[in-house]
């Protein structure tokens, strides 16, 4: 992930423009400042939601249920990936390989390179609610009935230079969360204002915006300034304005470098480097069973303008 510095001020600025800042995925990077957030640090209703019917994938192995609840086995952030002290979320932990959403009662949307065949498939859990609820607090456990598990790959695709998905269906219809909305139209264009929410290098849930389409006219993506890492692959792309689903974030810059003998999140200018692609959600919304395009077009409501200032203040606030 890449991350350019920003003033309070120019970060003020942005906010006010309705480009809300937000999270990215597989080998990525920080544009402009980080704006990653946590859960708690929100209170905005339509972003909760948002983040509530995304998932965290994890190995099977690392998630031992126990009656109603589930070990995660999680593994120290900073420590683990040798990250200078200063780093951002450095004393939280990982467990998340990818990241997912829910577009249907039984059926996750991710990258084609989280979940390659059946087998991989059945080796993964399906993991809700995996966020910081309340500062420090970390997620070490999960309530077993926010586990799911695979009942069949229905399809995938993974190009290089193209487009890059998988849909599976889970074991049994999820409870407690809607399925998110697609923008169906196919329509996408440059300097749309986006945000992402995933997993960061298999984070607790972060939300991250200030971000936007830098080329759409690739075929299968396109290309933004999303602040991602490797585990955010497989995160919906949110419009920020809508709040319909444009796009799967696949791939992207690296994540860190060094600094010293310890490393830091890569940063780059919101316009330089190479940029996150994401998998526009034409190339796999006709691939989506029983789904009715007027149902899944509707919009969330008017702006998502109020989004921007929530995640705004909160990554202001960010210790």
């Amino acid at each position: 992930m890449k991350t350019t510095t920003m003033s309070a001020a120019a970060l003020a600025a942005a906010l006010s423009l309705a480009v809300p800042a937000v999270a990215q995925v597989d080998g990525q990077v920080i544009y402009g400042s980080d704006g990653r957030i946590d859960l708690y640090q929100t209170e905005n209703a339509k972003l909760r939601a948002l983040a509530d019917s995304t998932v965290a994938l994890m190995e099977a192995s690392a998630v031992k249920a126990e009656g109603d609840i589930a070990k995660l086995a999680t593994e120290p952030y900073g420590p683990g990936n040798g990250l200078c002290k200063d780093e951002p979320f450095y004393d939280q932990v990982t467990a998340a390989f990818c990241s997912g959403s829910l577009v249907a009662p039984d059926i996750i949307m991710t990258a084609g390179h989280c979940v390659t065949s059946d087998s991989s498939c059945a080796d993964t859990k399906f993991v809700f609610g995996f966020s910081v609820k309340e500062k420090d607090k970390m997620p070490l456990t999960a309530p077993t009935k926010e586990v799911y598990g695979c009942k069949k790959l229905l399809g995938r695709e993974q190009v290089d230079n193209g487009a890059d998905w998988a849909l599976i269906q889970l074991d049994h219809p999820v409870a407690g969360h809607a399925p998110l909305k697609l923008n169906l139209t196919g329509v996408i264009e440059s300097k749309t204002p986006i945000l992402v929410i995933g997993h960061p290098a298999g984070l607790p849930t972060k939300i991250a915006g200030g971000a936007e389409v830098r080329d759409a006219s690739q075929e299968g993506y396109f290309v933004t300034n999303l602040d991602t890492y490797g585990g955010n692959s497989g995160s919906a792309v949110f419009n920020a304005r809508s709040g319909l689903i444009e796009g799967i974030l696949v791939r992207g810059e690296n994540d860190y470098v060094y600094r010293g003998a310890c490393r830091v999140s890569n940063v780059c200018a919101a316009d330089a480097c190479r940029g996150e692609d994401v998998t526009k959600i034409s190339s796999v919304a006709d691939k989506l069973p029983g789904i009715q395009h007027r149902d899944r077009v509707a919009e969330l409501g008017p702006t998502f303008a109020s989004l921007m200032q929530s995640i705004g203040a909160a990554s202001e606030s960010r210790p």
